[in-house]
Parts: C-alpha cells; structure tokens; sequence
C-alpha cells in the first residue's frame, strides 16, 4: 500500500521542497497533529504566516462571517468595503508620514512584483538595486532580486535585467557597515549611474538569508542616499512584519519610512493576501488597469487580516514577541559554554536565529544546523533552517503560544542541541 509519501512523490514536482514528511491533520495555535495523531510543536509558523497561531478563534469568526456573504466578486469587477477600510488601515500603520495608498495581491513574490513595477513606472527608470542573502520570491524579477543561487536561481536561465547585488552589511561574515556602503560607491562609479535606478529593495532583517538585521544606520544612509539620487526605497516586510520583530513593521525600529512597503506572510493569519502600501503620488503613478489581479484582496483574506491586526492590538503581540524572543535568547545563551559551535545568537522580538559554525573555527556548519532540526523533529518540535550556508536555525513560532508550550519547546531544544553534537 502506497505511502503518503509515495503518493506525494509520484503526484507532485520534485521542485516542491518539504522540509519535514509531517502531513497535517489539524492545528491549533502552535500546535499540529498529523494523519497519525502525532502532535507537534510548530516553530515555524507556515514560514511566520501564523504569527496569531494556527486557527485564532477572531480570525476564524472573520472568515466564517465572510463565507456566508460571499468568497470572491473580485475587486476589479464588484468592489467592496472591507478592502477598503483595509487599505485605510494599512495605510494609517505602515511607517512614513503624508497621504499613502494601498493595492493588494494574494502572495509575498506578487507584493514584490508589483513594488517594481511602480518604483519603475514612476521614476521612469529600469535599474533595481537588491542585497546578496536576500529573498524576495520564486517568479522572475523575485528570483532575479534575491541573493541566493541555490535552489532558487539555478538553472532557471537568464534572469530579468538591470538587477544588481551589494554586499550585506553582516560582520559576522567580514562585511562591515561601512563596507557595504563601499559597495553602493563602486556600484555607482563602475557600473550603473544613480539617475538609471528606481528603487533599492531591502528587507530591515533577512529572513531566508539568515536572520541578519540591517543596522539603523545603514538604513538612514541608504534613504539620505536614496534622497539624494531620487531613488525609491522598497522596504520588504513579508517576513518581519506584523509583530514578528516586536514591532508591527521592522522598520519602525530604526525610525526610517520607505517609500513602498511590500508585505504578505502574517498578514492573513493564514489565508493568502498581499499588500503593496506606499506614498500616495507614487503609487496613484501606474494608470488603471495597470495593477490588480483576479484574486487580489481576495474577501476571505481581507476578512482575515482585519481579524490579524485586531488581535495584534487587543492581545499586545508585540510587547509578547519581546518577552518570547527574550527568554529564547537566553535558554540559547546558556548553552554557548557547552556547546563550542554556536558562534550567534541573534534578532529582534521573536524574530531570533542560533548560528553554528565548526568549532573554533570560521568555518559555517552546516550539519550541525541540520542535526539539531533532525533531532528536535524527532521529539516532535519543528525547525526551519536558513542562511546563505545553511548554518543558521531560525525560530518563528506563532506569537500566541502558551507559555506552558513554549517552555516545552525550549527543553526540546536544549536537548536537541546537545545531542546534534554527539
């Protein structure tokens, strides 16, 4: 008799990854249960999707509400209000002062996509400006934007032009701060003047990239140069927003207002929404019909998300991703005399990531970060890895979790690291 995984592998691409052979049956805030019955700790969030946990009884009120009035008319055709009063909101909370404007789409890549296309369509420019280690989505200009070759580039032939990389600012792997800048100087005297960019994408905190946090000072001198240049500046938010960093934006954090927002992930709670939010007289450039999407601001999403940012508020999900990433760090620190290759322990709110290279060495391990996900799996706790290396596990269970919960995960974890040495 087949397996589910024989099924699933005679059914679906190969190019679909899954990091675990859990298939789920049911959640509930930060836990799963599988075909088996098997419960799991989730600590990864559907990849921070669930930051208001699997299910939340508001968001899921949201939805049922809006399945008995309607599912879909798209917005385009018969518009309706709660995507209005949605954008009012977003548009009210995304960092940045003046009037501001809103479009929705139904995926993080999509988000990005159309940033481009109205950072272009404004300045009148072609070149975009992206970070090695970053991830901006799978379709073309995503794949053209993110910093990362493997699996996401290779093999997929040429990539979208007038794209170009900077070094990161991550002292951690020899770049400094004011290497990177050093980076955009050359750039901007070898290859590309500044009045050919449009825009220069960043997420404030990488996420598959490693969970490296860009300083507040190098974010301020990319908008004095941005300023300067008349350059647009994308702040990429799909995985660090809505709570996720202890803020509601991560940007908030060093004080610094882009002027396009793309957002996604936590948003919906757990159904799929986008959103591109920006300055008003940018985004009012492309003229009608020039953005949108068939399932756009899909109802049942927009429903959602009003649910999401209630929650946020009435529960206090930011104050709690501090609390939560605070005694995270501190379990992880208390392992570093014990355990020789945790070289970082690192990010804001519950936003966190434990770094490992070979011991007493600057050499990333990547096996070490594998053997600690393999072992925590076995005691039933999920881990996502990441980084440019592989070396790095990041943490993103929902913001919700029950502290009894969370305190079980961390033992997990304690015990996983030490055994993922040998």
């Amino acid at each position: 008799m087949s397996t589910l995984t024989d099924r699933k592998n005679a059914a679906i691409s190969r190019g679909v990854g899954m990091t675990t052979q859990i298939y789920a049956d049911r959640a509930e805030n930060a836990e799963i249960w599988d075909k088996d019955g098997n419960r799991y700790i989730d600590f990864a969030a559907g990849i921070a999707v669930v930051n208001t946990g699997h299910r939340h009884p508001k968001v899921m009120a949201a939805v049922k509400d809006q399945l008995d009035r309607f599912t879909h008319t798209c917005h385009q055709v018969v518009p309706y209000e709660n995507y209005v009063e949605l954008a009012e909101r977003l548009n009210a909370l995304v960092p940045g002062k003046g009037p501001k404007k809103t479009i929705f789409a139904t995926t993080g890549a999509e988000a990005v996509e159309n940033a481009i296309k109205i950072a272009r369509h404004y300045t009148g420019r072609p070149a975009v400006v992206a970070f090695a280690g970053g991830f901006h989505g799978r379709t073309f200009m995503g794949m053209a934007l993110t910093g990362k070759v493997q699996p996401y580039k290779a093999g997929f032939g040429p990539m979208m032009n007038d794209v170009w990389h900077l070094p990161f600012p991550n002292p951690l792997h020899g770049v400094s701060e004011a290497e990177a800048l050093a980076g955009l100087d050359r750039l901007f005297k070898a290859d590309l003047e500044p009045e050919r960019i449009a825009a220069i994408i960043i997420e404030p905190v990488q996420g598959e990239g490693g969970f490296y946090e860009a300083p507040a000072s190098f974010l301020k001198k990319l908008r004095e140069i941005c300023d300067a240049h008349s350059i647009l500046l994308i702040a990429d938010e799909v995985q660090t927003g809505f709570a996720r960093t202890g803020k509601l934006f991560a940007m908030e954090h060093s004080g610094v207002a882009a002027d396009i927002t793309t957002m996604a992930k936590g948003l919906g709670g757990g159904l799929p929404i986008s959103a591109v939010t920006g300055r008003a007289e940018v985004m009012d450039s492309p003229g009608p019909g020039g953005l949108g999407g068939t399932y756009a601001g899909n109802p049942l999403g927009v429903a959602a998300a009003h649910a999401v940012l209630d929650v946020i508020e009435e529960e206090q999900l930011c104050d709690r991703a501090e609390r939560l990433g605070q005694r995270l760090k501190q379990r992880l620190s208390g392992l570093r005399d014990q355990v020789p290759e945790i070289v970082d322990i690192r990010g804001p709110g519950f936003m966190n990531a434990v770094e490992f290279n070979i011991a007493g060495s600057d050499r990333p391990n990547p096996e070490m970060a594998n053997r600690v996900r393999e072992e925590a799996l076995k005691r039933n706790l999920i881990l996502l890895t990441c980084g440019v290396y592989g070396n790095v596990i990041r943490f993103l269970a929902p913001l919700t979790i029950p502290y009894e919960v969370f305190g079980e995960a961390l033992d997990i974890l304690e015990d996983s690291v030490k055994a993922a040495r040998g």
